[in-house]
């Protein structure tokens, strides 16, 4: 009798000791539970890109956690991929919206919801630095075919220059299901998002020495004259417009456009308060909270630590140095043809960053004069980034 009870005590420990978290994963998961805490810190402390970087972060760090793998995610089957599972958990059903590319739309259209389009429309020239700053996405783009990879995870890579978080993961998923149909496995999500997002956190260090070097002193003195008053039916009709031609052009970038210019139209409207206030609030919220977890528990360990994923962090950041080199350089040519009417800073704005590239250009100008106001002339250039970002990823999965 009490053979079999030390014996099924035995067992009983054992078993418990087999379950605990201590006694699985490997190195690597715990290398990504350090990196999460330091995107956790910058999240926090330094109050880079807060909304989703903390998501990223505690989805990171959920899914490393040694043994939680299987409960969060799921049990996989003896030789499976990674997305093959017998038991799903809680990310593996939220990661739906990833997978199935629901999630960065529905961003967009809450994006569209909270943004103004006045100044672009008051300064439709606006639009040149826009595509100019598109500029980084297509020489990373033959940067990265160059370096050896496949033209589906180069495309990935270089969307990071429009310096969209949505759009970057937007791309890559549409991709890597075009590259898994094709006969390729490349799982770039989690690399590609935490690259995108930090680089957007990182602008002020990223941008503003460029802006010192590519703009002389004197023009980073020039006063704007304010913008024209725009009326409410061009307000209206502009969303209307740009989505119709853009979707006979380019239809792969209508549901990004699409969503974009329909959360604008209902702010724009009058008529839809309550939509658009739940597509800036509520629905806003919540796909940002699902996304950010989403893409952070792509950063397992023994599939994120691999040397692919340093060459997409510094391709990525060719592409958003040269997104912002590429616009400085149209500001500072349209400074001279309009004689010194532009001041090029607002260039580094091109970038799709909302508002946050708008407020480096007025950061700047204000370190030279602090009486100079640059924000509204360089939110025309930053919103036009936004759909410029969501025209170059279009024109990517057209050709891809």
């Amino acid at each position: 009798m009490s053979n079999n009870l030390l014996i099924n005590l035995g067992e009983m420990f054992g078993d418990l000791w087999n379950s605990l978290g201590v006694t699985k994963g490997d190195w690597s998961n715990y290398v990504m539970i350090l990196v999460s805490f330091v995107l956790m810190y910058l999240a926090i402390v330094k109050k880079f890109e807060p909304l989703l970087l903390l998501p990223i972060a505690f989805g990171m760090f959920l899914i490393n956690l040694p043994g939680a793998h299987d409960i969060v995610w799921g049990i996989q089957a003896e030789g499976a991929g990674y997305e093959e599972v017998e038991k799903r958990g809680l990310l593996w059903y939220l990661f739906f919206g990833v997978e199935n590319v629901i999630y960065p739309p529905l961003i967009f259209l809450g994006i569209g919801a909270m943004t103004d389009f006045g100044p672009l429309i008051s300064n439709p020239k606006s639009m040149l630095i826009g595509a100019a700053a598109q500029l980084g996405v297509f020489l990373t783009l033959i940067a990265a075919v160059a370096i050896g990879f496949n033209l589906a995870a180069a495309a990935s890579i270089a969307i990071i220059g429009g310096a969209d978080g949505p759009t970057a993961i937007y791309v890559t998923q549409s991709l890597s299901k075009w590259a898994q149909f094709n006969g390729e496995k490349a799982d770039l999500l989690s690399a590609i998002a935490v690259a995108a997002y930090s680089y957007m956190a990182l602008i002020p260090i990223i941008q503003k020495p460029l802006m010192k070097l590519i703009v002389p002193k004197k023009e980073r003195l020039i006063r704007m004259k304010p913008l024209r008053t725009v009326s409410k039916v061009e307000k209206i009709l502009f969303p209307v417009i740009v989505t119709l031609v853009v979707g006979l052009i380019l239809p792969d970038a209508v549901p990004l456009l699409g969503m974009l210019m329909l959360g604008n139209l209902l702010k724009e409207s009058g008529v839809c308060d309550r939509l658009s206030s739940q597509a800036q609030n509520g629905l806003m919220n919540t796909i940002t909270i699902f996304l950010g977890v989403s893409v952070g528990c792509k950063a397992y360990g023994q599939n994120f630590l691999q040397l692919q994923t340093l060459g997409i962090i510094g391709l990525g950041l060719v592409a958003f140095s040269c997104g912002t080199i590429g616009g400085l350089l149209m500001g500072r040519l349209m400074c001279k043809l309009s004689k010194g009417k532009i001041n090029p800073l607002i260039g580094s704005a091109g970038v799709s960053a909302v508002p946050m590239a708008a407020r480096i250009s007025e950061d700047v100008g204000r370190e030279e004069d602090p009486s100079n106001h640059l924000l509204m002339h360089a939110m025309g250039p930053n919103v036009a980034g936004v759909i410029g970002s969501a025209i170059a990823a279009g024109f990517l999965l057209a050709i891809v």
